[in-house]
């Protein structure tokens, strides 16, 4: 699997479950990738909840910890900025880095989705603009996952979580060469 493949399979992780099947391979690529690169991750955790529970049950808990949880939201902008005129500035970025490598974003999510941009990421891997991607990560990715990682954190015991960490983790291995990231 590779880091486009990876960050793909994140990205469908962190979307609405519609099938359980998918997620649970999905869970697996992504898992294996980590372990063949020495990622250390309690994304298991998920890969449990994901084989004891039927898809309505995913579904349920899905809403219940990112829909009904601000602490939780999967929106990047959310977490660095609230709701203030920062945060409009802040999607603005997100869209024009979107729109200068013709990345089409899911019309019915929000760009600073955390699933969005994980498929970006995928997109400029596909492309192999690593230095685009790992620019985008240092700046617009790293600080908002570690924000919403510390907000959840201390309360939040849910198997959701470690797909949060795993995409902090991942986004922080793509960047170990570079020591800005």
């Amino acid at each position: 699997m590779s880091m486009q493949q990876s960050y793909e399979g994140l990205a469908r992780l962190l979307e609405y479950p519609k099938e359980k099947e998918e997620l649970l391979l999905s869970y697996i690529n992504v898992a294996a990738y980590l372990r063949q690169n020495g990622i250390e991750s309690r994304a298991s955790l998920f890969g449990d909840m994901v084989r004891d529970s039927t898809l309505a049950e995913l579904q349920e808990d899905y809403v219940a910890h990112f829909d009904f949880n601000p602490a939780a939201a999967p929106y990047l902008g959310h977490h660095l900025y609230g709701d203030n005129q920062k945060k409009g500035a802040y999607m603005i970025q997100v869209k024009q880095e979107y729109g200068r490598h013709d990345f089409e974003p899911p019309a019915e999510e929000l760009p600073d989705h955390l699933a969005v941009v994980l498929y970006f990421l995928a997109h400029l891997a596909r492309r192999g603009d690593d230095a685009s991607r790992r620019d985008f990560i240092e700046k617009l990715v790293l600080p908002g996952l570690n924000k919403l990682i510390a907000a959840s954190a201390a309360r939040d015991a849910s198997p959701w979580l470690t797909l949060v960490e795993a995409a902090e983790l991942l986004c922080g291995a793509d960047c170990r060469e570079v020591p800005t990231c």
